[in-house]
């Protein structure tokens, strides 16, 4: 008996030829090969004589403990709380893994797809092969890459998935720079709260000294009365601390992802540790910033659009095959006579689309010319923003040592003014004007302190945050790996 269906052996072999170059030519890859283009680079900082090195991004680096700079084990615990419960960065983390799925995803195209199909039923008369009733056959299909379209997708996944890496790391430094400042304000609303505890305990002394006055008949009632004023205002201004203390204290709860109710900072003495930030920092450190990374990831995405567009204009060649038993009746279906197999390729090219091919590339050739922009864009922000902060913390630190004279100076006139109230020799007016004037120092000195402290925490995230290096992550068989390194601080 004859098979019902059957390709001669001969014209498989013919088909040889046509697989073997189909597989040469997918090793093309139309579009534009990706080269990171030229961005200016100063020689060096404004605000210091640091020469810069050409950077390479390196999005995916370990940002480290570099709060421990600040010597407190309260932002230390605090901050080791924000990368394991912070849920926009479990949000910015599953993003991450969302976009190295989408690089498998496009990478099994590659592969030829597998199925397996049966049927069973009755039917009447001889019909072709392709309608018996009664089947079990496997068929295989593949599309070779001949022009590089899914390795062009690939490439821009792999592109926008380390982009990813960096959006998660970009989110982690400023989330925990946050934490750091919101963590300082803290700790300087519990020095104002201190200053103006002890001037309440200063305005107490000088009320009774009032009220002593005047029961004696040495003192003025105007005396009494502005004594107790200025103490009930001192006292108002003391607890009003608490209000923006407590919203601070809610604001680290939640960065930390916890409710407020489940975290309190308890009070204890402001210290300004303001780090000395190394001088090589600047041309060391401003590569790592994982926005630059993230910026420059997208445009080598953007980049392999173009090449997905371009293979739009080639045709498309796609193998198919199958192989299995039809028969019309299924107890006779696994006779070597009912067994088939069929193979052949299908070639498709399109004859006419009103130029959407065309208009195609021009918009991936557009998107590429916006991601450029936008990397250029932040890598100038970048260098703004180290140089705000570098200008910040010197022009800080130099108005501090003013107003600590200046603050010496004020304390030293309030000391006299109560002296000599006491003696008898000014009205309590003159302690009332010297002790503002000591206040407020007192309260600018602090403001200065603190903006110290947020100026450089600013600086280090302007700078990419940590010392420690770790590469972009790799890509083994389609998986994303993370690749650590160890870098010093030079």
């Amino acid at each position: 008996m004859s098979q019902p269906f059957c390709c001669k052996s001969f014209g498989a072999l013919r088909l040889f030829p046509a697989l073997l170059f189909a597989t040469l030519l997918a090793a093309c890859k139309v579009g534009p090969d990706y080269r990171r283009p030229a961005v200016e680079m100063p020689a060096s900082y404004k605000e210091a004589s640091h020469d810069w090195q050409q950077a390479a991004p390196r999005d995916g680096i370990d940002r480290g403990a570099w709060w421990s700079l600040y010597k407190d084990p309260v932002l230390d615990k605090l901050e080791a709380q924000v990368y394991i419960s912070n849920q926009n960065l479990k949000a910015a983390e599953a993003a991450y893994r969302e976009a190295g799925i989408a690089v498998k995803e496009t990478r099994a195209t590659l592969f030829p797809s597998l199925t397996l199909n049966s049927s069973v039923g009755n039917m009447q008369g001889v019909p072709p092969i392709s309608m018996l009733p009664n089947s079990l056959y496997g068929a295989a299909a593949w599309a070779p890459d001949v022009w590089g379209r899914i390795r062009r997708g690939i490439d821009s996944d792999k592109a926008n998935a380390e982009a990813s890496a960096a959006d998660l790391a970009a989110a982690r430094l400023s989330m925990q720079a946050t934490l750091a400042t919101d963590y300082f304000e803290l700790r300087a609303q519990d020095e104002s709260k201190r200053l103006l505890d002890m001037t309440v305990e200063a305005d107490t002394r000088a009320m009774q000294i009032a009220r002593r006055q005047y029961d004696t008949g040495t003192g003025d009632v105007a005396d009494v009365l502005t004594a107790q004023t200025e103490l009930e205002n001192i006292q108002s201004d003391a607890v009003n601390t608490s209000i923006r203390r407590a919203q601070l204290e809610h604001a680290i709860a939640v960065l930390v992802g916890k409710p407020p109710s489940d975290v309190s900072v308890a009070p204890r003495d402001f210290v300004d540790a303001t780090p000395e930030i190394p001088a090589g920092v600047p041309s060391t450190l401003l590569e790592r910033r994982p926005d630059i990374a993230a910026a420059e990831r997208r445009m080598a995405a953007a980049n392999a659009q173009i090449g997905v567009a371009t293979a739009a204009w080639y045709p498309d060649l796609t193998l198919s095959g199958s192989s299995g038993f039809a028969s019309l009746t299924l107890s006779k279906l696994f006779q070597a006579s009912n067994s088939f197999w069929t193979i052949g390729p299908a070639l498709g090219e399109t004859i006419f689309d009103a130029g959407a091919r065309k208009d195609r590339i021009e918009q991936a050739r557009a998107a590429y010319d916006r991601n450029a922009a936008l990397y250029r864009q932040t890598v100038l922000t970048a260098f703004q923003q180290v140089e705000d902060n570098l200008a910040a913390l010197r022009i800080l630190a130099e108005q501090r040592t003013v107003q600590e004279i200046s603050v010496s100076h004020a304390r030293a006139t309030e000391q006299l003014m109560r002296q000599r109230y006491m003696n008898g020799a000014v009205p309590y007016s003159s302690v009332l004007t010297a002790q503002t004037a000591r206040l407020n120092d007192e309260q600018s000195l602090l403001k200065l302190r603190q903006n110290r402290l947020d100026a450089s925490v600013a600086l280090i995230q302007a700078l990419g945050g940590g010392w420690d290096v770790s590469q972009l992550p790799a890509f083994v068989s389609g998986h994303l790996v993370q690749r650590q390194t160890k870098a010093s601080l030079r």
